[in-house]
């Protein structure tokens, strides 16, 4: 089989090989003693994962792409607006319990700016624009993450977030791969063998996001199924989250009048959630709080498997016009 023929292959099934990625990762979790280390391992294939997907984006475009204020004011006011009425009205069930209410909060409350950029460009979205607003995602939710605790749960939980993990999440996921994908198109468009190179490396975007599907479940599993009956009561509410977001993703892409591309990448960004960045602000939390970082890693293993169903399906809801 050619590499064309391969690429081909693995991209019409990549949400047959993301599942069973999920599966060996569930697998390798409960069977293989100490896979909880394979936590060090998640940073460094997503910034890989990230370095690649950002090789496919056109740089040239991203400047248009700040231009355009329909999507991103629609970005702004589904992220920013709406997600907090629905976060705010479904976090209701757990607020009995301190560390289940600040988890939910933490993770549902923070827009994602890495993989989703991924799953965007996989189900026909415009991970350009993705791309492009993902530095205003990630201040906007820096600034506005405090107030939210503030209102939601009061000035001392509010007190105990701290930003430095979100400022180095930034810097090593996103201008890192970003800096270094833009040199790599620099030097492509003068030396043959970067241009092979770069073929060959966006020629593995479905094994680095099978990779990382694996890695992250696999790292994780163990650890929720230690919790598993605290962790049934969060479950259904990033169940419930991600089914609200893309009926409200799709209404708000409709009133703004975008294209389909660019509706897909709405309603993308409003489903994921900023996990394996704010994962450190739960891990920083005190003792009485030592659920809330499995409360954060359950939404995540919920989400994988909603993004692989939704690359699928997404598409059929938001059709090209």
């Amino acid at each position: 089989m050619t590499e064309t023929a391969r690429t081909s292959w693995m991209e019409r099934h990549q949400v047959a090989l993301f599942l069973a990625a999920i599966l060996c990762g569930v697998g390798v979790g409960l069977a293989v003693p100490g896979s909880d280390a394979l936590e060090y391992a998640i940073e460094p294939v997503l910034g890989l994962l990230l370095f690649v997907t950002f090789l496919s984006v056109p740089f040239r475009r991203i400047g248009g792409s700040l231009r355009d204020a329909r999507f991103l004011g629609a970005l702004g006011l589904l992220n920013f607006v709406v997600v907090p009425i629905v976060v705010f009205a479904l976090s209701r069930s757990v607020v009995d319990e301190s560390a289940l209410l600040i988890g939910v909060l933490l993770v549902l409350l923070t827009p994602c700016v890495d993989y989703v950029i991924v799953f965007t460009g996989l189900a026909g979205g415009s991970a350009t624009k993705l791309l492009a607003a993902a530095p205003l995602l990630m201040l906007a939710q820096i600034l506005l993450l405090p107030l939210y605790l503030l209102l939601f749960i009061g000035p001392d939980a509010a007190a105990l977030i701290d930003g430095a993990p979100f400022v180095r999440a930034f810097a090593i996921l996103i201008l890192l791969p970003l800096a270094a994908a833009a040199l790599v198109q620099v030097l492509a468009r003068r030396y043959s063998l970067v241009r092979t190179i770069e073929s060959g490396l966006l020629a593995a975007t479905v094994p680095l996001m099978s990779a990382t599907l694996l890695i992250v479940v696999a790292s994780q599993v163990r650890a929720v199924g230690a919790q598993l009956g605290a962790l049934t009561r969060v479950a259904p509410i990033y169940l419930a989250f991600a089914v609200i977001l893309v009926v409200l993703g799709i209404l708000v892409a409709r009133i703004a009048r975008l294209d389909a591309a660019s509706s897909r990448a709405l309603t993308f960004s409003g489903v994921t959630r900023n996990s394996l960045v704010v994962l450190p602000l739960a891990l920083a939390l005190p003792s009485a709080l030592a659920l809330a970082p499995l409360v954060v890693v359950t939404q995540t293993l919920v989400e994988l498997i909603v993004m692989v169903v939704l690359v699928r399906v997404l598409p059929r809801l938001i059709p090209q016009r």
